[in-house]
């Protein structure tokens, strides 16, 4: 039935899947290669903001960039970042071209060890069917699609390999696969260490199954003491320690290989590793610490009470059963089908208990996020094919009929990831007119220079304008406070001295968080946040000494998530309660009849009299504000009043056709005013780049 082939027909059928993989990937190419706008150095750029942290990376390593920035990556920490090195070095491809096509190249692979699994079996159609279904599966697609750079590209690939070798480990029970299976584990971090504890259950997991139900056989003491050393840090830098782990794995196999262990010596060598790599490798520590981000909504309650980030990232929430069950099968039908396939399979082949932890943290994601569901996807394709494979077998075992079967099977569940996949239109990052104004400002700025942005844009400024940051996609600490304070303060004095201390702060503490080292957050001597920024108001407060330039980058892109970026901002940080009620409200007019304007955010706005209908109550405006921009980047503003009675103001961006309605306190504050409307304290600020997607400022002082 196709399913017995010999070694040429599986790699011709390894590479029918992987090619497969990869050109479903270049959709996204196809539906946005004639888009000059995501456009950039000849390629079009990637689609992750993460991916401009290893591509920073690399930059340091290729072209001598970033010296003086202390968050950049070293090129041994990270698989991603040096294997992208390697190729720029070996390849005539650019370094934008590897950054686009690499993780559709190597997350593609994980058709292999789906299809050597199902071999172990003698069943590789149903290997080969489930690797084209898992290769293609919503949550895997979306976080391994051509364009998005980052260490997910790893994050299933790598895992299924060391499930295979420790499923072949106990059916041919040879040392060998043990220790391709530890030599895996080694080098995972390497590739994906955001994994780690997955990697550690898969272990424990393995250890215990060959306890269970292979304890007198000649091989299970060495393989898990082969699989625990993997798991143990070895406690020195990296490249070292994954070269020197390898080196004694190779050389324990070969010693276990010659000389024969007592029962008793393999006993105690196999707790004295677990306790190691549970203890040095803070195994119940990184568990916890990773349910407790994920899980955790709300402040911080030791010290100060700054807003976490948690909660305002989408990866980190709970989700619904139906994106759930999308992720990780395409629908529910299809995750019910994986479920009952799963259940099936460790019932006719108990190794597929190995598979847990991957199932395991797969359905974590309800709880955790969406980010967890890739982990399941390879495990349930294979599940939910083994039920085909059950159901047509019970129909007949005619080779036409099983092979027709399977297929139109496999090809109704992948369906729904395929429309998935054609509709599933994610832009680049930035767009080309964003970068040009990055390009431009790393033209004129010096590599110790910091550019202050919201942490979003962290990483795409470090790689277009070779600029630090206090904020990144992984530095989104207590220092949100700072950056959001200074987009949102009314006083130009606060934004002003508070980047400054801020910035030299930060450089001179050795690079620690800076808000915490401002406040002396949870310490006996800690400072009262509303007395030092009521300090930072005056002129005359006396700043550290001018050690770099410092810029403010005011995205357009911004706007939309100005309330959020406000909330971190807009506390008392004493108590953990809002300082005042903010509103921000973006929108578009939709209708306009006779200057009353109705707004794509269902809010009325009377132009006639300043009246706003919020649906459940009216307020009225103090003024009409429009702004338009010239061709030079300068903004023309007029304003109509209505009365000092109102509450709120509404802002109409002509050139955009945004029309926002805030409150009083907001219309003042520094993105408003240096962004929107152009309107900045000459004393203090620098325009240094005007365009209509960006606005950045040089701090004077």
């Amino acid at each position: 039935m196709l399913n017995k082939v010999d070694s040429k027909q599986l790699l011709l059928l390894i590479f029918i899947a992987y090619l497969f993989s990869f050109t479903v990937r270049m959709i996204w190419i196809y539906q946005f290669h004639a888009e000059p706008a995501f456009y950039w150095n000849g390629q079009l750029m990637i689609n992750t903001n993460d991916g401009y942290f290893f591509a920073s990376g690399a930059q340091k390593e290729l072209f001598g960039m970033h010296a003086d920035n202390p968050r950049i990556p070293q090129m041994w920490s990270y698989g991603t970042v040096a294997l992208t090195v390697l190729l720029a070095k070996i390849t005539p491809f650019s370094l934008e071209t590897i950054m686009l096509y690499l993780p559709a190249v190597i997350s593609s692979m994980v058709v292999i060890p789906i299809i050597l699994i199902a071999r172990l079996f003698n069943l590789t159609l149903w290997g080969f069917l489930a690797a084209v279904l898992g290769a293609v599966t919503w949550s895997y697609y979306n976080r391994t699609m051509v364009g998005y750079y980052d260490t997910d590209m790893f994050s299933a690939m790598a895992p299924m390999f060391i499930l295979y070798f420790l499923m072949k480990s106990t059916m041919d029970v040879t040392l060998r696969s043990a220790l391709y299976a530890a030599l895996a584990i080694a080098i995972y971090p390497f590739l994906y260490d955001s994994g780690a504890s997955i990697v550690n259950a898969m272990g424990i997991l393995y250890a215990l199954y060959l306890f269970y139900y292979h304890r007198h056989e000649e091989t299970t003491y060495a393989s898990i003491i082969l699989v625990f050393l993997s798991l143990t840090p070895f406690g020195i830098p990296d490249p070292y320690s994954y070269l020197l782990k390898i080196i004694v794995l190779i050389a324990v196999y070969r010693y276990l290989t010659q000389k024969h262990l007592s029962e008793k010596q393999s006993l105690i060598l196999i707790g004295i590793l677990f306790l190691s790599f549970m203890y040095f490798g803070n195994v119940f520590g990184l568990i916890l610490s990773k349910i407790a981000f994920y899980t955790s909504s709300g402040t911080a309650h030791k010290g100060l009470h700054f807003y976490s980030v948690t909660q305002t990232i989408r990866e980190a929430g709970h989700i619904p059963f139906s994106v759930f069950a999308n992720r990780i099968s395409g629908s529910q039908i299809g995750l019910i089908m994986a479920m009952v396939g799963y259940v099936a399979l460790v019932a006719r082949y108990r190794v597929f208990l190995l598979a847990l932890p991957l199932v395991g943290i797969g359905f974590f994601a309800f709880f955790g996020g969406l980010r967890f569901t890739v982990y399941a996807v390879p495990v349930a394709a294979l599940s939910a094919v083994y039920l085909f494979h059950l159901l047509v077998q019970y129909v007949s075992d005619k080779r036409g009929i099983y092979v027709f079967g399977m297929g139109m099977l496999t090809l109704a569940m992948m369906y729904p990831n395929i429309v998935h996949i054609i509709e599933y239109r994610v832009p680049t990052v930035m767009n080309k007119a964003e970068v040009r104004d990055l390009d431009m400002l790393r033209k004129f700025a010096k590599p110790q220079d910091y550019t202050l942005a919201w942490w979003d844009y962290g990483y795409p400024i470090w790689f277009y304008s070779n600029t630090n940051t206090l904020t990144d996609g992984a530095k989104h600490n207590n220092d949100n406070f700072i950056i959001s304070t200074i987009m949102q303060t009314a006083s130009p004095q606060l934004a002003a001295n508070l980047a400054r201390l801020s910035v030299e702060t930060y450089v001179s503490s050795g690079y620690k968080t800076v808000a915490n080292t401002l406040f002396q957050n949870g310490r006996k001597n800690q400072v009262d946040p509303n007395e030092l920024l009521e300090s930072l108001k005056q002129d005359d407060y006396p700043l550290p000494h001018k050690t770099r330039d410092i810029y403010l980058y005011l995205p357009y892109r911004m706007l939309n998530i100005f309330p959020t970026v406000a909330v971190f901002g807009n506390l008392d940080l004493t108590t953990g309660k809002k300082l005042r009620d903010f509103v921000f409200a973006p929108a578009r007019v939709v209708k306009n009849e006779n200057g009353v304007l109705v707004l794509s955010n269902r809010v009325i706005f009377d132009a006639n009299n300043g009246t706003i209908d919020f649906g459940s109550e009216k307020h009225t405006a103090s003024k009409l504000v429009v702004a338009s921009m010239t061709k030079e980047g300068r903004m023309n503003v007029q304003a109509q009043r209505y009365g000092f009675a109102g509450r709120y103001t509404a802002l109409y961006m002509q050139n955009y056709r945004q029309f926002i309605i805030m409150d009083n306190e907001t219309f003042k504050s520094m993105y408003v005013q240096m962004f929107l409307l152009g309107i900045y304290d000459e004393t203090l600020f620098e325009p240094v780049v005007l365009s209509p997607y960006t606005r950045i400022y040089r701090l004077k002082r």
